[in-house]
């Protein structure tokens, strides 16, 4: 299979959703439906995250921060760039707008090309995410209150179903599942594992379009 990025940007025209979502049909509770730790009807807060795609010479790498240690929520987890709409802020504006606070991320590198499924995060974000080419030639300056590291991660390690594990733990006597893809001493899951499992699903799983 071809991770060019004339072959991503095919995919990604036939399998994102053009528009962004109207809600969500993604979340932490994926695989837990009998261990769930998001109640009904839960009041949703919008959130959008940039799932940027870099369009590398050597072949498409995605780009994840690292959340620095000492936050209250997600310390040190793995992440796209992203966070809380503003009011009147469309999912777009809100992505660049984080990301270019979050690393430094100017925007003029950045083409929004879709939308993945609305995912809802156990802390109540209905998180939008915004797939984006990234072109090279930028330049990245981590938010020290908010980003310890910044990687990239080939799309090729990440669109293969053999670099995707689940695994559980326990939780207030049950067992929750969740996606887990070791990358080297990182260790990406909980939502950021889950939107990257819908991409591959979107542009990758059952896909007609062949090369």
């Amino acid at each position: 299979m071809s991770f060019s990025i004339e072959d991503f940007q095919a995919r990604a025209k036939a399998g994102l959703l053009a528009d962004p979502p109207l809600g969500w049909n993604r979340s932490d509770d994926d695989m837990n439906d009998r261990a769930r730790m998001i109640p009904d009807g839960v009041v949703t807060k919008p959130a959008a995250v940039l799932v940027p795609i870099i369009m590398r010479a050597k072949g498409a790498t995605v780009l994840l921060t690292q959340r620095h240690a000492d936050l209250s929520k997600h310390a040190g987890q793995i992440a796209f760039p992203g966070g809380r709409m503003d009011d009147g802020e469309t999912a777009v504006e809100a992505a660049l707008r984080e990301a270019q606070e979050e690393i430094g991320l100017d925007a003029a590198f950045v083409s929004p090309i879709g939308f993945l499924e609305g995912y809802l995060t156990i802390t109540h974000y209905m998180v939008t995410p915004v797939v984006a080419l990234v072109r090279e030639g930028f330049s990245l300056q981590a938010q020290p209150d908010e980003v310890d590291d910044i990687f990239e991660v080939p799309l090729s390690f990440l669109m293969d179903p053999a670099n995707r594990q689940t695994q559980s733990r326990e939780w207030k006597g049950m067992t929750r599942h969740f996606y887990v893809y070791p990358h080297g001493e990182r260790y990406i899951w909980g939502a950021t594992a889950g939107m990257i499992k819908n991409l591959h699903d979107r542009l990758y799983e059952n896909s007609a379009i062949t090369f």
